[in-house]
């Protein structure tokens, strides 16, 4: 049983990160050059070249929690509420994601812009 409402959990998680993909993405960069985006940002990160580390780690961190088997208000003892967490971390990961990427895109743009030297 328990089995059964993490997999419901997940499910309703990622609809809800999905839906707020589709929606952030009107009248900004598509969904697929934001996703392009993320490993070059990422490398970026790594390399010291981009300031948005921090937020990497808690989308980390955010993306770890929705998928995890462990949970801090579990469904078992609370029904819809232990739902209501990761739904509300998969919303906030999935604005988190919107706003970065595009952050991340304005950056490269004006960097590309500078002329080396």
């Amino acid at each position: 049983m328990e089995g059964m409402a993490k997999t419901l959990q997940r499910t309703a998680a990622f609809r809800a990160l999905w839906r707020a993909f589709a929606a952030g993405t009107r009248g900004g960069p598509s969904l697929s050059r934001r996703l392009g985006a993320l490993p070059r940002m990422i490398r970026a990160c790594l390399r010291g070249e981009y300031d948005g580390g921090a937020r990497l780690a808690g989308m980390a961190l955010a993306a770890l929690y929705v998928v995890s088997p462990v949970d801090l208000v579990p469904e078992g003892l609370l029904l819809v509420v232990g739902l209501v967490d990761d739904v509300a971390v998969a919303g906030w990961l999935a604005g988190a994601v919107l706003s970065e990427t595009e952050r991340f895109l304005r950056w490269e743009a004006r960097r590309r812009a500078v002329l080396p030297g």
